[in-house]
């Protein structure tokens, strides 16, 4: 997986950049509050007045260039120089506003701290001295703030704060982070530790919000297996119980069928019976093929590949394979062809078992004599096979139930079966896309609709 197209790694990259940014815009701004109004104090300017003027008399102006440089290192100015009836004995940088109104400071002789710029710590500090040759000077100096800071401890405070800010915000990020990480992975944990100890129903929701990342999709992936999985169990459980019920029947007539062959004396007598015990295991047989088909549609596992089929032609042929059982009943078999190929897209097997089970039904359920009618026709987008016996119909009562599997209604009787035969052609019908309904006819029997999508095209 390509990381740059994760939205995990994204947020997790803006997130490192916005807590840098505000580390270093914040730290600045605090640790300049914090040298300006903290660790503040008050510069004697009378004293470092005559400090200058001592050192100019001493030596001049080398001397005096000497220690406005020593007063830089030390933090105390940015600029500094004495005046002397009015003139720089060193040169001095000053801005425009500040060199206009500077001779009418120095007329004033006496002390003065300003703050000229409002946008900027510095201050401009005017300070009258005399010197032991009894001339009138001027100290001008331009200091960031009243402070008597090394540039050293500057940076030192400066970089204290950034580390503590920086480890403040990184805490606080990581440990939301790592939070919005956890949860879901604990969550997910969780739910496998509840579907390993056998409790299916374990989900792990939406342990992150709102949010779409890789840990919410994979959450959702989770639930989505872990619902197929209990879908799945479940249903394997109801297939063996119900296989289990159906089967104590057969085998109970069986195991007594085989008893009385074994001890009947009469030849004639015990092949009567095994020819009745070559049906029960036919029936079994049938039986347990149903099921297992019915199993493999319900679990969305066809096992087929599906192909384009004329339904209409599918329907025909096996309409002609339920001859010899109509025949044997003297049913009457109606086909209505559909004058055009009706096309879908699906198993041939699987079809022609849904079809088949309809058709064979129909017959089992119609009088001797009677009739079953199959029509194939295509609308609305759909193709439609319609199968219609004239036999005694379903209470409507039952027509709900009609398709759950082993349900057996009151007209059961009639014909045999296990209830699985409309159970399979909707199965078969659901996993083609499409649906069946039934309903009485008019005039009696039953109507069977089985619907499947038009293929493409």
């Amino acid at each position: 997986m390509n990381p740059f197209k994760s939205s995990l790694y994204w947020r997790l990259l803006l997130w490192f950049c916005a807590v840098n940014l505000l580390v270093l815009v914040l730290g600045g701004f605090l640790t300049r509050r914090f040298i300006e109004y903290t660790t503040a104090v008050e510069i004697d300017w009378s004293a470092l007045a005559q400090s200058a003027d001592q050192a100019y008399e001493q030596g001049g102006q080398p001397a005096l260039a000497d220690w406005v440089a020593q007063q830089r290192r030390e933090g105390v100015l940015v600029e500094a120089t004495l005046f002397e009836n009015g003139q720089p004995l060193l040169p001095i940088r000053l801005p425009p506003s500040v060199h206009d109104s500077l001779p009418d400071m120095l007329a004033a002789d006496r002390s003065l701290v300003l703050k000229p710029w409002r946008s900027q710590f510095m201050y401009l500090a005017v300070e009258p001295v005399a010197g032991a040759d009894g001339q009138q000077r001027q100290l001008v100096v331009i200091s960031r703030s009243h402070t008597r800071l090394r540039p050293q401890t500057r940076e030192q405070i400066l970089f204290g704060v950034q580390l503590a800010l920086s480890l403040l915000f990184i805490g606080v990020v990581g440990w939301w982070v790592a939070r919005s990480v956890a949860k879901p992975v604990q969550a997910l944990r969780e739910a496998a530790r509840r579907m390993a100890a056998g409790e299916l129903s374990a989900r792990v929701g939406h342990p992150g919000g709102a949010t779409r990342d890789e840990l919410a999709q994979l959450a959702g992936d989770f639930d989505a297996m872990a619902e197929r999985i209990e879908a799945l169990v479940t249903h394997d459980r109801r297939v063996l119980q119900d296989l289990s019920h159906e089967l104590r029947s057969p085998l109970a007539r069986l195991q007594l069928i085989l008893d009385l062959a074994q001890r009947s004396d009469d030849p004639a007598a015990a092949e009567h019976y095994f020819r009745q015990a070559e049906q029960e295991i036919e029936r079994l047989d049938r039986m347990t093929g149903d099921m297992l088909a019915l199993s493999r549609m319900e679990g969305g596992l066809p096992g087929m590949e599906r192909e384009r089929l004329d339904f209409a032609e599918l329907a025909r042929d096996v309409l002609q394979r339920a001859m010899l059982e109509a025949d044997a009943r003297h049913i009457r078999l109606h086909w209505s062809p559909a004058g055009a190929p009706v096309e879908v897209v699906g198993s041939p097997v699987l079809l022609e078992r849904a079809l088949g089970n309809l058709v064979s039904n129909a017959v089992k359920y119609s009088p001797e004599g009677g009739s079953v009618e199959l029509a194939v026709h295509a609308a609305a987008g759909q193709a439609e096979c319609i199968v219609r016996d004239h036999g005694p119909g379903v209470p409507e009562a039952e027509l709900d139930s009609l398709f759950r599997p082993f349900f057996r209604g009151s007209n059961a009787a009639r014909a045999e079966g296990h209830g699985l035969g409309l159970a399979i052609a909707q199965r078969v019908a659901r996993a083609h896309g499409g649906e069946i309904l039934a309903r009485n006819g008019a005039g009696g029997g039953l109507e069977v609709r089985l619907r499947l999508p038009l293929a493409a095209g």
